[in-house]
């Protein structure tokens, strides 16, 4: 039987077919991201029929999709479409035709189930507990409100970033006046929703759009991590990249960095759409989410059995359990890692000499889990590959800032090596949290050491104040010889870290 699924996602703009492997009930990785630029929008004539052009041109697409499927031997096969298809008037004669010569069936979303699988994918993947989204594709715009990751509404406009360049801009740049006019339609539409003005929460983008404006943010700022999932724009900064495109044609738009090419003509509509809906409902940041539609449709097929959990812990706990599948953690010595390290920290923190807040714990006990991953690629260089992987690797729930905090606890090799990973992000952190990164550091150092041949002997650890030394004791259920080994020639960054001389006596309880 194949683990392997498959969704074709028919846009107005784009059509993408995304395959899925499926490893664990509930869990799944993308292995193959295949796009093709349609703009079936642009079919539709004026009785708001798909012209024979459009047609072939989708059969043709789906095809191609259809080699590649084939070529994966995917039996299991969810073929959606959205707003052009759906507002076709001939949208049954376009079924039929697609499914004489192909034998696809296509499935036409509705506009509330297009609306709630992006919601879907948002909760599951991101940290937003509150917010609205906003998925801008070529036919429609689908808007949700969300608290405490409930859906609580919904709309889909039946208006994209295609259709709004053929109905507002006529040239191959925006005048001041057709700015004005798609800004007042954009500002009426807004208000038919009650719900919309002055929500003070984020914003949650979905969609090439949002993902091509957070690209050009971070070329021009320069941005040291890769990838754009749950990265942060300010309304300032949405504004700012919006001006700068206004003026230009879309052959000097499509020079600029950090924007697909193929969206040169189609960027300024949905950079206006982003920045009147951040000043209309007073938005406290604008946040980029990488997934969508297509990983709604995924989520809802991979759990239909078992459900999702939608608590932000879960969200980065399923993202956690990714990285251990990906990277061949052993399950058994990542919980005891979480053990040591929540042993040494309790114990550390109940003699004072850890200050950890409720958040820095479950930061650590993340770190813990995934301690050195990078002995996956290469044993001697463990740490600057944990620091690459992690730093640079989407982890769902994680701001970009706490992805990096994870990134320098996990791959904690000592002081030096510390500061110079987080060298190009010395303006994110203060003092105070750059010296827990190292305390958490050191304490996952020794908590590594206790466990180095990966038997997980260790059953307790002791610690009590004796003058000015802390005296550990450490029982062990088998030989302990390598673990005693690597601990005393590990402890010195424990004690650097926390100012103190420990003393470390092994014991074997069997």
């Amino acid at each position: 039987m194949s683990n392997k699924s498959a969704i074709i996602d028919i846009g107005s703009n784009t059509i993408r077919l995304v395959i899925y492997e499926h490893y664990k009930k509930g869990r799944y990785k993308e292995i193959e991201n295949v796009k093709a630029v349609a703009r079936l929008r642009t079919f539709l004539d004026g009785d708001m029929k798909l012209a024979a052009e459009g047609i072939d041109k989708l059969m043709n697409i789906l095809k191609g999709f259809m080699e590649v499927l084939d070529f994966h031997e995917i039996p299991n096969v969810r073929c959606v479409a959205t707003a052009t298809i759906r507002q076709a008037e001939n949208k049954e004669e376009v079924l039929t035709i697609i499914k004489k010569e192909t034998g696809m069936d296509i499935e036409i979303l509705s506009e509330e189930q297009e609306a709630y699988y992006g919601f879907l994918a948002v909760i599951s993947t991101t940290p937003a507990d509150t917010a609205l989204t906003i998925d801008i594709g070529g036919g429609s715009t689908e808007i949700t409100y969300f608290e405490n990751r409930k859906l609580i509404h919904s709309h889909s406009y039946p208006f994209g970033v295609v259709s709004l360049k053929q109905r507002f801009i006529q040239g191959d740049s925006i005048t001041e006046e057709e700015r004005s006019t798609l800004t007042d339609f954009l500002l009426s539409e807004f208000s038919r929703l009650p719900w919309l003005k002055n929500r003070r929460v984020p914003i949650i983008g979905v969609g090439g759009s949002a993902r091509n404006i957070a690209q050009i943010d971070q070329q021009q700022k320069d941005y040291e991590l890769s990838g754009v999932h749950q990265y942060v724009l300010s309304g300032t900064a949405i504004s700012s990249i919006l001006e700068q495109l206004f003026p230009l044609s879309y052959k000097e738009i499509e020079k600029v960095e950090g924007l697909s090419k193929d969206r040169a003509d189609i960027i300024l509509p949905a950079a206006e759409v982003f920045n009147q809906l951040f000043s209309y409902t007073d938005a406290c940041y604008f946040m980029i989410s990488r997934k969508g539609l297509r990983d709604g449709l995924v989520i809802e097929m991979a759990n239909e059995e078992s459900g999702v959990e939608m608590s932000r812990d879960s969200v980065i706990r399923r993202s956690l359990e990714e990285l251990c599948h990906e990277f061949d953690i052993n399950d058994l010595h990542s919980k005891q890692m979480k053990f040591l390290a929540s042993t040494l920290t309790g114990s550390l923190s109940d003699l004072g000499y850890l200050d950890l807040t409720h958040e820095d714990f479950k930061m650590l006990q993340y770190s813990a889990a995934l301690y050195y991953l990078g002995e996956y690629i290469d044993s001697d260089s463990s740490s600057q590959h944990t620091f690459y992987i992690l730093a640079n690797r989407p982890v769902n729930g994680f701001f970009h800032k706490e992805r990096v905090m994870l990134a320098c606890i996990s791959s904690f090799k000592n002081k030096t090596a510390l500061k110079q990973y987080m060298l190009p992000f010395l303006g994110w952190f203060t003092k105070e949290e750059m010296q827990k990164a190292r305390e958490m550091g050191a304490l996952l150092k020794l908590a590594y050491s206790l466990n180095a041949t990966k038997r997980n002997i260790v059953q307790s650890i002791d610690i009590e104040r004796n003058a000015d030394r802390l005296d550990i004791s450490v029982y062990c259920k088998g030989d302990f010889l390598a673990e005693q080994y690597q601990t005393e020639k590990q402890k010195r960054h424990l004690e650097k870290a926390i100012k103190t001389d420990l003393d470390i006596n092994f014991s074997r309880i069997d």
